[in-house]
């Protein structure tokens, strides 16, 4: 894996956006993985590398929905236990396309919502604009982080990106549960 990361490096932009877009519907390393060594080498187009590590993840994770969509349940057991598909479920169940969003900001396995979310027929746009805007803020995030920082992102980002990142989440989920519970 390590070999396959290195080559990757070395194709830049293109393997930043390669890696981002077949992790959000079937490969195991995380675009950060790529996105932060990139943003360190050039500070200066960090935010380039996070509007192309946010619109492949975003394009991969509208392919997920159809290999969902085409493949079923079977290829998700193949990601998620039972019961994990049960809790999926219920996220969708219960904020829709928002879920894709809680995924794809927080370090839970985006992947699986993607994939979950043509399984579960969820419609396109909000997958669209849930991936959209999750994968925004994080990728965006840690190319602030770096640009201001510099080297130092590098403890700052390991240190703080799953805490900051699922705080995120738990707001949105908390604020989808206000807007609910105001509208009933």
């Amino acid at each position: 894996m390590e070999q396959l990361m290195d080559l990757l490096t070395g194709y830049g932009v293109w393997g930043l956006a390669v890696v981002a877009f077949v992790e959000a519907s079937f490969f195991p390393v995380p675009p950060d993985v790529l996105l932060i060594p990139l943003a360190l080498m050039q500070p200066s187009l960090a935010l380039v590398y996070a509007v192309v590590t946010t619109l492949s993840s975003t394009a991969g994770g509208l392919f997920g929905r159809w290999i969902g969509l085409k493949a079923g349940r079977p290829l998700l057991a193949r990601f998620a236990s039972g019961k994990r598909i049960q809790e999926v479920e219920t996220w969708f169940e219960r904020y829709g396309g928002w879920a894709v969003a809680f995924a794809a900001l927080t370090p839970v396995p985006y992947k699986v919502f993607t994939i979950a979310a043509g399984v579960f027929r969820v419609p396109v746009l909000p997958v669209l604009w849930g991936s959209l805007g999750g994968r925004a803020v994080r990728f965006f995030f840690e190319a602030l982080v770096i640009m201001f920082l510099g080297e130092k992102a590098l403890d700052f980002l390991a240190r703080y990106t799953g805490p900051l990142t699922l705080a995120g989440g738990l707001l949105l989920v908390a604020w989808l549960v206000w807007r609910r519970r105001r509208r009933a």
